[in-house]
C-alpha cells in the first residue's frame, strides 16, 4: 500500500514539475513575443506617423510608449501563464511603483518635463538651442533626457527636468538672425567715410539680406574711440559665416582707408610746479 502512495505522490510531482515548466516556457514565449510585437508596434506607428508629416520629435516619443505599453501588456500575460493573478500583479506593481516613485522622483519629473517638451515643442530636432547651461543642435528628445551635439562635436546628454526649467533660447526657430557688431575708430577719423566703408561691406556681401535694411548707425563716443553698430541681417543658417567675413572685411577695408582702432589709453599731463 505503500508503495502505490509513494508512486501517486511521485507522479503528482513529476506531473507538477512538467505543468510547471511548460508554462515557464509559455510564459518566456510570451514575453519574447511581446517584445517584437512591441518593435513592429513602434515601427508601424512611426512609420504612420511620419507619412502624415508628424514631427520627428513626436513620432519618436510616441513610438516609445506604444513599445513600452505593449511590453508591459506581454509581463502582465506571462506572470499570469505562471499562475499570478493579473489583480494581484498589479497591485504588486502599484506598492512597487509607489516605492520607485519616491526614490525616482527627479526621474518622474524628468519624464513629465519631457511629455512637456513633446506637447509644447519649443525646440525640434535639428534646432540649435541654448537650455539648461548647453548650447548645442538637439539630436533626440528622449522620455527622461535630451541630448545635444556641441559646435566641437561632443555628444551631451541634459536631464528634460533642466532643460524645461530653464530658459530656452532657439537660435532655429526664425528664419532670419541680425548680426550685431560694434567697431570703433579714432576721433581723428572720417566718420562719415568709415559709416560709409561699413555700410559697403554689408552691401557687397552676398548673403546679407535687403530686408530687413542693415543699420550702421555711432553708437557711442567711447574713452578712445567713436563706436559704430553694424546690424545686418542674414538667413539663420548663414549667421555665424557672414559674422566672420564681416569682422575680418570690416577691418581691412577701413585700415585701407585710412582708420585706425585706437587703443584704450589716457592722456597724462605733467606740469613742473613753480621754484619757491
Amino acid at each position: 500500500m505503500d508503495t502505490i502512495t509513494n508512486y501517486i505522490a511521485d507522479n503528482n510531482i513529476v506531473d507538477l514539475l512538467i505543468t510547471g515548466a511548460i508554462n515557464l516556457l509559455i510564459a518566456m514565449a510570451i514575453f519574447v513575443i511581446g517584445k517584437w510585437v512591441a518593435k513592429r508596434v513602434q515601427n508601424t506607428l512611426e512609420a504612420l506617423l511620419r507619412k502624415r508629416n508628424v514631427d520627428d520629435v513626436l513620432v519618436d516619443f510616441l513610438g516609445t510608449i506604444a513599445a513600452t505599453l505593449v511590453i508591459v501588456i506581454a509581463v502582465v500575460a506571462a506572470f499570469d501563464q505562471l499562475g499570478i493573478p493579473a489583480t494581484s500583479f498589479m497591485a504588486i506593481i502599484g506598492a512597487a511603483g509607489l516605492a520607485i516613485g519616491l526614490a525616482l522622483k527627479d526621474s518622474l519629473s524628468n519624464f513629465a518635463s519631457g511629455v512637456m517638451l513633446v506637447l509644447f515643442r519649443p525646440f525640434t530636432k535639428g534646432d540649435f538651442i541654448d537650455a539648461g547651461g548647453v548650447t548645442g543642435t538637439v539630436d533626440e528628445i528622449r522620455l527622461v533626457s535630451t541630448t545635444l551635439t556641441t559646435g566641437d562635436n561632443k555628444l551631451i546628454t541634459v536631464p528634460n527636468a533642466l532643460i524645461y526649467n530653464s530658459t530656452i533660447t532657439n537660435f532655429s526657430a526664425k528664419d532670419t538672425r541680425r548680426i550685431d557688431l560694434v567697431f570703433g575708430v579714432s576721433y581723428d577719423d572720417d566718420l562719415k567715410l568709415a559709416a560709409s566703408i561699413l555700410a559697403k561691406v554689408c552691401q557687397d556681401n552676398p548673403k546679407v539680406l535687403d530686408d530687413p535694411a542693415t543699420g550702421v548707425s555711432i553708437t557711442n563716443l567711447g574713452d578712445s574711440s567713436v563706436d559704430f553698430a553694424v546690424r545686418p541681417w542674414v538667413k539663420s543658417s548663414d549667421y555665424w559665416g557672414v559674422r566672420a567675413q564681416m569682422l575680418e572685411t570690416a577691418k581691412l577695408e577701413l585700415e585701407a582707408a585710412g582708420c585706425s582702432f585706437p587703443y584704450p589709453q589716457t592722456d597724462v599731463h605733467l606740469q613742473q610746479a613753480p621754484a619757491t
